[in-house]
């Protein structure tokens, strides 16, 4: 059992966290060099970020998608761990080296097809590095540590901050282009929201274990998170329907982001354990 500030090198390496990763990696670099770059398209955040200065200043966008995500993945270590860190470092550094020697051919110049594929793959691309206990846009980071600081939700905080990029995409590369970016940036939430189970801002994680003393122990001394516990049976099987059990189910509140390394620790101490989601809409 680890704290939320030690490594867990096991759930780094796994092999679906490493093979998540890869593949949202590549989802995303074929979006950008196939589709986004050449055309003068933007997606949100930081990866807006860096697109909307690449080309500007001519400043080569690799080295962009590491500098600008540096201060998020600080944050990151601060207020979710090193486990995450970690996993977030090596998919944005893997990613901008992608994007540096990787050599991906224009695939379309037509405005829809950007739009629609584009976003497409680019959703794919971050809504896999999350499966994988990572991201490659430190924008998630920030929006759920500023929603704590400042009280404004994770939607306005990111809205705020993709108008600030889309007004000055409108600017300097015209307003059709802006439109178009933002019919990107659509497509592409929408398909990340879609590869992580529909997740939203968060998620209402409920385990049923026999283990439920030590669930308690890794969500609250671990994680860092308050919980809810209601008293319940287990058991009730088909073919031993007599056999039952008192246990406390235990209810968590937990982000997407944190998901993923919550289940995965709760899994190695009960591999039997049960979850529940239920997505919490604003």
């Amino acid at each position: 059992m680890s704290s939320y500030k030690e490594i867990n090198w096991k759930s780094i390496f796994s092999i679906p966290s490493l093979m998540y990763t890869f593949l949202g990696i590549s989802f995303a670099i074929i979006a950008l060099k196939g589709f986004m770059i050449p055309n003068h398209f933007l997606d949100g955040g930081v990866t807006g970020i860096s697109i909307l200065l690449h080309e500007i200043f001519h400043i080569n966008i690799s080295y962009l998608l590491a500098a600008l995500n540096i201060p998020f993945l600080y944050i990151g270590y601060k207020k979710i761990g090193t486990t995450f860190t970690i996993q977030a470092f090596m998919a944005i550094m893997i990613m901008a080296i992608g994007m540096n020697f990787v050599n991906i051919p224009t695939v379309t110049h037509d405005k829809i097809l950007i739009a629609i594929f584009g976003g497409f793959l680019i959703g794919l691309g971050v809504g896999f590095v999350i499966k994988g206990g990572g991201v490659i846009d430190g924008l998630e980071i920030i929006a759920e540590y500023t929603n704590k600081k400042f009280g404004f939700t994770t939607s306005e905080i990111i809205l705020f901050i993709n108008t600030l990029i889309f007004l000055t995409a409108a600017f300097y590369f015209g307003l059709e282009a802006a439109m178009y970016s933002i019919l990107t940036y659509f497509t592409a939430t929408k398909t990340a929201d879609y590869v992580v189970d529909g997740f939203e801002e968060y998620t209402a994680l409920t385990i049923v274990s026999r283990d439920y003393e030590l669930v308690k122990s890794i969500i609250v001394n671990d994680f860092n998170k308050a919980i809810s516990v209601y008293k319940g049976e287990r058991g009730y099987l088909p073919g031993s329907f007599d056999v039952k059990y008192e246990c406390d189910i235990v209810m968590t509140i937990v982000t997407r982001l944190e998901i993923h390394r919550i289940k995965e620790a709760i899994s190695e101490a009960d591999p039997a354990a049960f979850f529940m989601y239920k997505v919490l809409r604003r």
